[in-house]
This record gives C-alpha cells, sequence and structure tokens, in this order.
C-alpha cells in the first residue's frame, strides 16, 4: 500500500464524496477514483458503496480506517524526527486555533513566530475548539490553541497558557439591566428566570456556563446560540437574552450583571498529542507559547465538581 493511496481513501472517507476529496487534494475526480480501485486491488475488497451520491464505507473500509490513519502518522512521524536531526526550525507547522483565541490572544506570538523562523511556514486554520481537540487526537493537526476542555483526553498533553473571566452580561434595554444601573446583587436563579444566548450545545464554554448552574441545581433556557463570540455579543446587545461574555469584548453596549456568584473562567492554552514527535517549528512554537503563560495559568486547577 503507498501513502498516496491511502490519502485518497481517507480524503474520500472524510469528505464522503470522491470529488470533494479530489478538491482537497487538488487532485481530478478520475485520479482519486484511480487511486482508490489500486488500493482496492492491494487489499483485495471493495472499501466504499457507491450509491447514487453517497459512499460509505464498506466493512473492509471501515477495519482498515485505523490502520490507515495510524500508517500514516508512523510515516508523518518518522518524516519530522529526520527532518528534526538538521536543528533547523523549517518546513510546514499545522496549527489550528479558535476564532476568539486566534483574534485576541494570538497575533503577537503569530507575529513573533514568523520573524524569528521565516523558513518555517505556518499552516494556521480557524476551527472550533472541539473540531481542534479531534483534529490533534487524529493527528491531522500537531498542535492546537484552544478553549481547553473540562476533562482533557490522557492521549494529550494539555497546557493553561490564559485564564479567560467570563462575566454575565445583558443589553442596555434588557429587563436584567435595571439590576445593574441600581446596583443590585442578582441571584443565579432570577438570571435562570430568563433566556440566555450562548455558544452552541457541543461546545466546552456551553459546558462550563452549564456546568455552573447546574450545581445550583438551576436550568438555563437557551433561546439563541452561536459559537462565535462576537455574533453572541451582538445578539446580547439588542436585548436578544443575557449571555456570558469575556471581559475584554465587554463595552458600553453592554451591562455587567452584578451576579451573586464568582465569575466564571475558562482556560485557553495548547495541546499535542503525547505520542507524536513535535516538528522543530512546533518546539519553538510551544516555546513562544510557554514565554505568554501567565501566573493565573500556572496555578490554576479544575473546579471541584458538586456531589
Amino acid at each position: 500500500m503507498d501513502t498516496q493511496s491511502l490519502q485518497a481513501f481517507l480524503a474520500v472517507t472524510d469528505c464522503g464524496s470522491f470529488s470533494l476529496a479530489g478538491d482537497q487534494l487538488h487532485l481530478t475526480q478520475p485520479a482519486v477514483s484511480k487511486r482508490i480501485a489500486t488500493l482496492e486491488e492491494q487489499v483485495g475488497s471493495r472499501l466504499f458503496d457507491r450509491i447514487g451520491r453517497r459512499v460509505t464505507l464498506t466493512e473492509a473500509g471501515a477495519l482498515l480506517l485505523p490502520r490507515a490513519r495510524q500508517i500514516l502518522l508512523m510515516v508523518d512521524d518518522s518524516r519530522r524526527a529526520l527532518s528534526n536531526l538538521a536543528g533547523d526550525v523549517a518546513g510546514s507547522l499545522t496549527l489550528a486555533t479558535s476564532h476568539h483565541v486566534g483574534l485576541h490572544r494570538l497575533p503577537p506570538l503569530l507575529q513573533a513566530f514568523t520573524h524569528d523562523h521565516p523558513a518555517a511556514n505556518l499552516d494556521l486554520r480557524f476551527l472550533d475548539s472541539e473540531q481542534a481537540y479531534q483534529g490533534v487526537l487524529d493527528g491531522a493537526l500537531e498542535i492546537a490553541v484552544v478553549t481547553l476542555a473540562p476533562v482533557p483526553d490522557p492521549q494529550l498533553m494539555v497546557v493553561p497558557v490564559w485564564i479567560d473571566r467570563l462575566r454575565f452580561v445583558c443589553g442596555n434595554d434588557h429587563p436584567l439591566a435595571q439590576h445593574a444601573v441600581r446596583g443590585e446583587r442578582l441571584s443565579m436563579s432570577a438570571l435562570a428566570a430568563h433566556p440566555a444566548v450562548l455558544p452552541g450545545p457541543l461546545t466546552f464554554t456551553r459546558g462550563i456556563v452549564l456546568e455552573t448552574f447546574s450545581r445550583e441545581e438551576l436550568s438555563v433556557e437557551v433561546g439563541l446560540s452561536t459559537n462565535y463570540l462576537e455574533t453572541l455579543k451582538m445578539m446580547a446587545s439588542i436585548g436578544l437574552g443575557w449571555s456570558v461574555l469575556p471581559e475584554s469584548m465587554i463595552d458600553e453596549d453592554l451591562h455587567i450583571l452584578p451576579i451573586d456568584h464568582r465569575p466564571i473562567e475558562r482556560p485557553l492554552g495548547y495541546l499535542v498529542h503525547r505520542n507524536r514527535t513535535l516538528s522543530n517549528a512546533s518546539k519553538a512554537m510551544i516555546k513562544l507559547l510557554e514565554t505568554a503563560r501567565t501566573p493565573e495559568a500556572r496555578q490554576w486547577t479544575p473546579p471541584t465538581a458538586k456531589t
């Protein structure tokens, strides 16, 4: 089995389409089909069922999938290990980050990295934190700088770099705003009586917020959701519901609600796979991230769940 055929196999599996896999690999659809046909001939089994426009794995394809990923990871790992021997910071660094971290935390570090290591090619990808986690686990990404999961996967090395303090906010015309104007303390139950606008249901941030209410045996009605904090800020500012935003994003269009509860904190940081050989470029980026770690991040421990 050659690596090009295995790459085509993974691309078709991930995209669910020969044409989309071709776009991803910068190949024509016939070229992708030829590589898959070659691989099927080598393994002696059909790997995909093609019914209409749907492309699904056969039993043989499902059996090959984890092994194909492992083979390509081993090949990439070997290339990095050999490249590292030269000691140069060069080649491509595939780094994923969320939109918020990429816009508000990473720019000075990216600027320093590209200035100090001009021979390195930075492949920056903006993804939801949860997608970036999975990409590092699968080996598609070398490093991710995102919101950290409350319970990280043991296969990953996860390091907090910053602690984001989140505040409860609402727009100037929201019913809760009068409490903020008068300086009245609000209970969590009073907040839970109004609909919220929060990140999507599978995001780490939403999980942190809902867990905070759960510890008080309260539930939250989520009226609208989006994974973009800038959009959440807009929705809260026009009165569509209260929300939770980083302090750095709060301006005159929002009121900070005086909730009788300590601010919610979420860790932002980097993660790499423990079993992956890191490139010199990745090590250089981690060195920059380590210099940026705040004292709060170095001391941060996740809150203990209520029992």
